[in-house]
């Protein structure tokens, strides 16, 4: 199985908001092959199941990023998570 933990200490290096890696480049970040359902755009959506649990979702959020894959299956957007507005009230 993967690591993931290496993508999340690779994304938590970043410091652009957005950048995309293709699927090759990220095989290389995790020195192993991506399974054949990652290739799906529904197994890297950080934001479309959050109660399912799964490692390379849980590794983007942890570095503060949401995936999404692109549209033509070639790699993956992650996109800075912003910090939730906090208004204060002086």
């Amino acid at each position: 199985m993967p690591d993931y933990d290496l993508l999340r200490d690779h994304l938590s290096k970043q410091t652009l908001d957005e950048f995309v890696l293709s699927m090759e480049a990220i095989e290389e970040i995790i020195d192993d092959a991506l399974p054949r359902a990652s290739h799906r755009a529904s197994w890297w959506e950080t934001e479309r199941a959050p109660d399912e649990k799964m490692p390379q979702r849980e590794a983007c959020i942890a570095a503060g990023y949401i995936a999404t894959r692109l549209p033509d299956g070639s790699g993956v957007k992650f996109r800075k998570k912003k910090a939730p507005y906090v208004r204060k009230w002086i």
